[in-house]
């Protein structure tokens, strides 16, 4: 490699330095110009976070990939990496499992014998992460010199850390991540990431960056298993009061004088087995944040007395009449249309209102496009790991059913399936495998190319043969029908028949539906 051909290479990278370019697409341009330096078949940058390298960027690896999260510690080819002080070269016939065993594009069978090598990645003094290359050839990178290798190396740090100061200075993300650490650390919280790159995902990510700025009251609405939760803890990080208790309560989970007692608290003798006082959720949540979990099953009586503290940010203890002020966020989620259960007389206008202040939507993950396969490398890794397997991989069929199938139990539904099949395969291998392949036959989805989701119920017949009358019986079947399958969710029944929310709701009400 001559120093004109280096020089050729590292020029198109300083000039994007100095240019506003998406993260993602900085990091494509530096491992393409990586693979045009120093050829190989598989390349990737990683981040370190914690005890765990995340994938930024790859080149040459399934997609899922960039869902995972190598443990350093599972890893022995990371950990060398990172413990050296400049690029290291493995012996063709390294002993040391690799963590890309399974992962290469193109490629079925065992990664064994091959060549391997990988830089350790340095910002501010501080290891960031790696960089790692993988060629099939066991001589490719024979007359590579590791000087150029490490050359690269020092752009690509540069790199990325231009990409971070912009990302901090735009969102003020540097501070909002001490902040949550600080509380995670102090309540023993697990981070949990929030993985996409759809548009609707990061549609999502940005709404939350800017509620998350504010101190407004969000009401999160979305299907089952879509993870309501985890949005309300990002937006609890980005707050100003991340560094303050985040406290949840299930309210779908206790009787309503339970409901009460979780909330408010009590006093000693307030009711039947009340033999202490103790506080309540706002109370433990009082400069911080309250995540009510399935809003939509309060009682009209609770709704009354969260109107009340909501309003004033006083509250009574059950059995007590001294006054407690609290100053809390509330967040609350639900997947009922609470607009409709208002209408309904189920669901107070006034507590809806005060709720829903600013309501964040979030996907469904049939509505997230790849995003599946990012998410469902997530979840492999984690179940390579509790089970202790040296690759657990998805096969292109399976990949093609999961992007296929309709998800309507969202990412819940994709974390159980990915675990059970995972079980399931390794129980019908006679021996334990190096590296377990998921085909789409483990997955055990519906074909959906075999037969629609859900068959158009068949017309009866009218007496007299009248056509709008049939018509009107038709649209009554196919509306009650989609309803079943949606629990009687309006807003999910109108996404799926291709019909403006309010549009469906004039034509049930015309039907007689409503």
């Amino acid at each position: 490699m001559t120093a004109q051909s280096l020089l050729t290479t590292l020029l198109p990278l300083v000039a994007d330095l100095s240019r506003e370019l998406p993260e993602g697409e900085r990091y494509r341009r530096l491992l393409q110009a990586m693979r045009a330096l120093l050829p190989c078949d598989a390349a990737a940058l990683l981040r370190l976070d914690g005890e765990s390298l995340v994938p930024l960027a790859v080149d040459g690896l399934s997609a899922d990939t960039l869902g995972r999260r190598f443990k350093v510690s599972e890893h022995p080819r990371f950990a060398v990496l990172l413990g050296s002080p400049g690029p290291t070269r493995f012996d063709s016939d390294s002993e040391l499992p690799d963590p890309y065993d399974g992962l290469v594009d193109g490629l079925h069978g065992h990664l064994e014998i091959h060549d391997c090598m990988g830089c350790p990645l340095y910002v501010d003094d501080k290891p960031w992460g790696l960089l790692t290359l993988d060629a099939l050839d066991t001589e490719r990178f024979e007359r590579v010199e590791l000087d150029a290798l490490q050359a690269f190396a020092s752009l690509a740090a540069a790199t990325v850390n231009v990409a971070e100061r912009i990302e901090h200075l735009a969102l003020r993300a540097e501070d909002e991540r001490q902040r949550a650490e600080i509380y995670r650390q102090a309540s023993g919280q697990q981070h949990k990431e929030m993985i996409g790159q759809s548009k609707p995902h990061k549609r999502l990510v940005e709404e939350i960056n800017l509620v998350g700025g504010s101190d407004l009251t969000v009401l999160i609405t979305g299907e089952t298993g879509v993870g309501k939760e985890l949005v309300a803890q990002a937006i609890h990080a980005a707050s100003s009061r991340a560094d303050k208790p985040l406290i949840s309560l299930n309210c779908a989970a206790l009787p309503e004088t339970l409901v009460e007692s979780e909330l408010f608290g009590h006093v000693r003798g307030a009711f039947t087995g009340a033999l202490n006082e103790r506080r309540g959720k706002f109370e433990l949540a009082n400069g911080g944040t309250l995540f009510l979990d399935e809003v939509g099953e309060l009682s009209l009586t609770v709704q009354a007395k969260l109107l009340r503290v909501l309003q004033s940010g006083q509250l009574q203890r059950l059995g007590s009449d001294k006054e407690h002020q609290v100053d809390v966020r509330l967040i609350a989620a639900t997947n009922r249309d609470l607009a409709e259960e208002v209408r309904n007389g189920r669901y107070r206008a006034d507590f809806y209102h005060r709720l829903s202040v600013y309501p964040l939507q979030v996907p469904a993950l049939r509505e997230r496009g790849r995003d599946v396969l990012l998410l469902a490398g997530f979840f492999l890794e984690q179940n390579r790991s509790r089970m202790g397997l040296g690759s657990l991989r998805l096969t292109s069929d399976a990949q093609a059913a999961l992007l296929a199938y309709n998800w309507p139990g969202n990412v819940r539904e994709l974390e159980h399936l990915i675990g059970r099949s995972a079980l399931k395969a390794l129980g019908n291998c006679r021996e334990r495998p190096k590296i377990l392949s998921l085909s789409a036959q483990d997955l055990d989805l519906p074909d959906v190319s075999a037969a629609p989701i859900a068959p158009p119920p068949e017309v009866t017949a009218i007496a007299g043969g009248d056509l709008r009358q049939a018509t009107e019986h038709y649209q009554r079947q196919v509306i009650n029908a989609c309803l079943e399958r949606h629990q009687h969710n309006w807003a999910s029944t109108a996404r799926e028949l291709g019909l403006d929310r309010a549009n469906l709701g004039r034509m049930a009400k015309r039907l007689g539906l409503k």
